[in-house]
């Protein structure tokens, strides 16, 4: 299946006579455009301007189109609007205020020198900052920019945008106010030690786009010297919603993980974080390969075993992918009634339909696994009990909720299924206090 990842509003005036949108449309499809939502912006006497949503492959594959519908005698395209560009401009967040300030004598209350009254307050009792300020409800997002998506290297500045996306979905899903940090340093303990100095300003610190093997060290450190939450989201938000779809897919084929061989290919930041949880949960045993002598060392010390590519095809009932290599695995290598997921973005080490033809049992690809059903959810409940910290526990939890909230069918509900976040947040919130992390003396 082709994936339309470009779209495009094109406003074009039409002749108002019959068969010349068709004609349009036509035009469209024959450069192998698809043609989403219409809408009609102006009438004329003899022409109707529409603004047309195209998708395309990419920016080039939109260049085609436009080009072939310009070319059409009598149609004008007015503009082409890029509706991502259009989505970020100006930025996709902005601080705003919960308190209304509407006269003069509401300063008092909220500037000088009714807040002098509170900053004192705090000052005898730190523990007070959690009531009256926005402590408890807030997350600092920081990252350097060193892996991101999967773009690589691009550093802090030009990651800014996803750092901005994870922030609208925090405040959308969760109602948690997180804020975008970029840490200008590929050197681990500057990076450690500038969250650490600037952990004081959040309830809960969110470790994104960081490369490996500098994020492993990087959040295992800033763990044990923040009382806090702290969790790598492109780890552990990945590994959650990653086991919340294998569950449901062994589900949907009568497989028992726990009696179950899994097989992970690929040990980067995803890759190791899956294979972790898959222990913690209880598969009966997890093989893992990768290019990285290091990475595998690592995971059998953690009680995986070590394999091979062709060794985890042939033997394992669950194969999980994570080697950005589109095309690894070949049809051939597919086993009769595997359940496998391909997650490598944008192009998947094998297609989910060459896999099923081939005989899996289920094949799923990186579209399945949306890192916004796992991390609002997470720190919300982390905070709502000021926990001190994000265990494997809370990760299985939620995982499990969010397998649950999934309809027949289904792999892992939508980012906007109405309860997925709060079921989250009750997981964690429940293995939290039953682990005793509650925590009231920080700050």
């Amino acid at each position: 299946m082709r994936k339309y990842s470009h779209d495009v509003v094109v406003r074009v005036r039409i002749p108002h006579r019959p068969g010349q949108l068709a004609r349009f449309a036509e035009t469209v499809a024959k450069a192998g455009g698809l043609i989403g939502d219409i809408a009609s912006v102006a009438f004329g006497e003899g022409d109707t301007v529409r603004d047309v949503t195209l998708e395309c492959d990419d920016e080039a594959h939109v260049q085609r189109v436009v080009d072939a519908v310009r070319a059409l005698e009598g149609i004008e395209v007015r503009d082409v609007i890029d509706r991502v560009f259009e989505c970020h401009r100006g930025g996709k967040i902005q601080s705003v205020g919960r308190v209304r300030v509407e006269q003069v004598s509401d300063l008092r209350y909220v500037y000088t020198p009714g807040v002098a009254r509170v900053c004192r307050a705090i000052e005898k009792d730190p523990e007070r900052a959690w009531e009256f300020t926005t402590l408890g409800r807030s997350v600092g997002i920081f990252t350097n920019g060193s892996r991101v998506l999967g773009l690589g290297d691009i550093g802090p500045v030009a990651s800014l945008p996803v750092m901005e996306g994870k922030a609208l979905l925090y405040d959308r899903f969760a109602g948690v106010s997180a804020t975008p940090l970029l840490v200008d340093t590929h050197d681990a303990a500057r990076f450690i030690d500038a969250v650490v100095l600037l952990s004081r300003s959040f309830g809960a610190i969110h470790l994104e786009d960081i490369r490996i093997p500098e994020c492993f060290e990087i959040e295992a450190e800033i763990d044990r010297r923040v009382d806090k939450p702290v969790m790598h989201d492109d780890q552990h938000g990945t590994a959650t919603v990653a086991l919340a779809a294998l569950l449901n897919a062994c589900r949907a084929t009568g497989l028992d993980p726990r009696a179950a061989r899994l097989g992970q290919i690929g040990l980067g930041a995803a890759g190791s974080a899956i294979a972790r949880l898959a222990l913690a949960w209880g598969v009966r045993e997890v093989m893992v390969a990768d290019v990285s002598p290091a990475a595998v060392a690592r995971m059998v010390a953690m009680g995986a075993t070590a394999a091979d590519l062709p060794t985890v095809m042939q033997h394992c009932d669950i194969v999980m992918l994570t080697t950005g290599r589109p095309g690894l695995v070949t049809p051939s290598m597919v086993r009769k009634g595997q359940v496998l997921f391909a997650l490598s973005n944008p192009d998947p080490e094998i297609q989910p339909d060459d896999a099923l033809a081939a005989g899996a049992a289920y094949a799923g690809d990186g579209r399945s696994i949306n890192n916004a059903l796992a991390y609002p959810g997470i720190f919300r409940g982390a905070l709502q009990v000021r926990s001190r910290s994000i265990t494997p526990a809370m990760l299985l939890a939620a995982a499990e909720a969010i397998a649950d909230c999934a309809s027949p069918g289904e792999l892992v509900p939508s980012p906007f299924h109405p309860r997925v976040h709060d079921d989250v947040t009750a997981a964690v919130v429940r293995v939290a206090r039953a682990a005793g992390l509650e925590h009231t003396a920080r700050v």
